[in-house]
């Protein structure tokens, strides 16, 4: 299959569902050979995102990996997508790794407990920054490292504020980063979604009230569908973006402005 991301390989975390799940068929409708879909505990759903994968000509395996476990967690799971890598591809080379798994309680400050306020930096920050560095000596040149933020590290979120604070470390960890990886050609960029229909957002989107109000913060009115912001994850990840490094996009559906 012909397309942007004709023969490339990519890993993308937490892509069992929601945002992640998304960036993985747009990867695969955009051609890349082979497309590692990790997740934490839903098997039966990554599963399935790896059939949906496969339908569309790419090659994909299903990885194991409980990041609030910490560094442990990201070495096997950069050991796991090698291996499978060699058996798709013969070689245990990246293209694109795109950080979407992520955790966002909604805990305000004083409820916020040290083993939740650590469970987030473990999936939010120390997962992202770890699989980097594993990664980092075999992504080819040219690759691209793409990241997930959010809306609330722009407008004030009393009610999140250890994920706001996690999501602002990945935006400037991803400012960090870039010139040493600009060296080889490979960009470094991070994702801003706004109030997306995920999975993370399910216990309360379908409560009338709530959903008038996300979708009024949007000038399109609408609540963010996962393929919204996966369209700009796959821009990035293709050859077309490559002048754009070190930046956070903002895929909110302009919220707030």
């Amino acid at each position: 299959m012909s397309g942007k991301l004709s023969a490339k390989t990519a890993l993308v975390t937490g892509s069992s569902g929601g945002i992640g799940r998304a960036a993985a068929l747009a990867f695969a409708k955009e051609g890349a050979a082979f497309i590692a879909v990790h997740y934490a505990r839903n098997v039966e759903a990554a599963r399935a995102v790896v059939r949906e994968i496969e339908a569309l000509g790419a090659k994909s395996v299903a990885i194991q990996a409980d990041l609030a476990s910490g560094k442990s967690a990201v070495d096997s799971l950069w050991e796991q997508f090698k291996a499978a890598a060699i058996i798709a591809t013969g070689e245990p080379s990246l293209d694109i790794l795109v950080n979407t798994a992520g955790v966002s309680p909604a805990v305000p400050l004083m409820e916020t407990s040290e083993p939740v306020f650590d469970e987030i930096m473990a999936v939010n920050v120390k997962a992202p920054f770890f699989l980097i560095q594993a990664a980092a000596n075999q992504i080819r040149d040219n690759g691209r490292i793409i990241n997930i933020s959010t809306g609330f590290t722009r407008v004030a979120a009393p009610t999140h504020p250890a994920y706001a604070a996690s999501k602002g470390t990945v935006e400037t960890l991803t400012l960090a980063l870039a010139p040493e990886f600009g060296r080889r050609g490979i960009t470094v960029n991070t994702v801003m979604p706004g109030v997306t229909e995920t999975g993370m957002n399910a216990s309360w989107i379908t409560i009338p009230e709530a959903r008038a109000q996300a979708e009024a913060l949007s000038v399109f009115s609408r609540i963010g569908q996962p393929n919204d912001v996966a369209d700009v994850i796959a821009f990035l990840a293709s050859a077309q973006a490559r002048w754009t490094t070190g930046q956070v996009i903002d895929a909110t559906g302009g919220a707030r402005l």
